[in-house]
């Protein structure tokens, strides 16, 4: 089995078109499990128009706290979706990472996979001098007590998508149109607020991700290859 990861840019896409490429690769590495094709795959992307999503959580919908208008006039459309969480805001300047992979072929469930992904994006914002932490009380990549990476997934027969929104430098105004991850009085930050003029381009944090998801990827599938006692 080929155990390379996948990694597709997908540039700027709309929210709709790229759940439907992700649920196109999923229903493609279900078809071709114990096959020679890689069970791990990667979109990266920035959502355009900027959106809103909402899982099925009753709570979701009453963290939407901007007016119809208010968000036609900042050109912000919003969504239903079917990943875990709550409410959460995409857009440009935001780097969205949705892995497809087989959790069967990396020895994760649910909540390891989690920590899995959480540990990735801590490692990243730590090439650029960013001291990060999970939250023992929430999921997510945190700074101080700043949420700067949002995370929620759904997985279907141990083939993951959905992913994370790392905020390298998107309009922190968006952020208040919600209760972000349904979280009141919690705040959100990005790398531009931390950083400033030294925050790295979009360009930079891709092939940054894209190396340490790599790396991380083919340690952790070893892992299930490795003769068990």
């Amino acid at each position: 089995m080929d155990c390379q990861l996948k990694i597709q840019d997908l540039g700027k896409i709309a929210y709709k078109d790229a759940l439907e490429k992700q649920r196109e690769l999923q229903k493609l590495v279900i078809d071709q499990r114990n096959e020679t094709a890689s069970p791990f795959h990667l979109l990266l992307l920035e959502h355009d128009p900027p959106v809103i999503t909402m899982t099925k959580r009753p709570s979701a919908k009453e963290h939407l706290i901007a007016s119809k208008e208010q968000l036609s006039k900042a050109g912000i459309t919003t969504c239903n979706t079917d990943r875990g969480g709550d409410i959460t805001y995409h857009g440009i300047g935001q780097l969205v990472g949705y892995p497809i992979c087989d959790l069967n072929e990396l020895s994760l469930r649910i909540h390891s996979y989690m920590r899995f992904l959480e540990t990735i994006l801590i490692d990243v914002l730590e090439e650029y001098g960013i001291k990060a932490h999970r939250d023992k009380c929430a999921t997510g990549v945190w700074v101080g007590d700043a949420k700067i990476c949002a995370m929620g997934v759904r997985v279907s027969r141990w083939v993951s998508m959905h992913g994370f929104a790392l905020n390298v430098d998107p309009n922190m105004q968006h952020f208040d149109f919600i209760v972000p991850c349904g979280l009141a009085g919690r705040k959100v930050t990005s790398m531009r607020e931390l950083l400033g003029d030294a925050c790295p381009s979009m360009v930079e944090v891709k092939q940054t991700v894209s190396a340490i998801f790599s790396d991380s990827i083919s340690r952790q599938a070893q892992v299930q290859q490795e003769p068990r006692p």
